[in-house]
């Protein structure tokens, strides 16, 4: 397990940094590029008390991101959900465990917000990160579907 991450809310310093690790895959490489829309997507979410963007900090390095948005609604007797989305980890400190601790911590943080439920999307073609999340104890148990706009 990585020593010394500290999970901290994101900045807008770090917007370079998270984009390159959402474009650091085949998936992420063929839809990320320069745009000016990543600024002002990260003030929106800045802005908005239900998202939290993340990095994981390893000696002042972005070592890993994760987005947590919190989400109301009137199923499961008014439960808030936590979602956890655009999960990455910087190449050099995977396989270490940084992505288990990133886990544990969005979960952590629901739990304490009293949140009943945790939920998360992956692209089916991330075989090894569903592997990873059923490791974790999510299960599949929604088919997810998307509309392209």
């Amino acid at each position: 397990m990585p020593t010394e991450v500290i999970f901290r809310t994101a900045t807008e310093k770090d917007v370079p940094a998270i984009v390159a690790l959402l474009a650091d895959d085949v998936i992420g490489a063929g839809r990320e590029g320069a745009s000016d829309r990543y600024l002002d997507a990260f003030r929106e979410i800045d802005a908005d008390p239900r998202n939290h963007l993340v990095v994981a900090d390893i000696g002042g390095e972005v070592a890993g991101t994760l987005q947590l948005t919190y989400i109301p609604g009137l199923s499961r007797m008014g439960t808030e959900r936590a979602q956890i989305e655009a999960v990455r980890v910087a190449s050099a400190h995977r396989s270490r465990g940084l992505g288990r601790e990133m886990i544990a911590w969005a979960i952590d943080q629901a739990k304490q917000r009293g949140c009943g439920l945790v939920q998360l999307t992956s692209d089916k073609r991330r075989s090894d990160a569903i592997r990873f999340y059923e490791s974790l104890g999510f299960q599949p148990t929604h088919e997810g579907l998307k509309l392209q706009l």
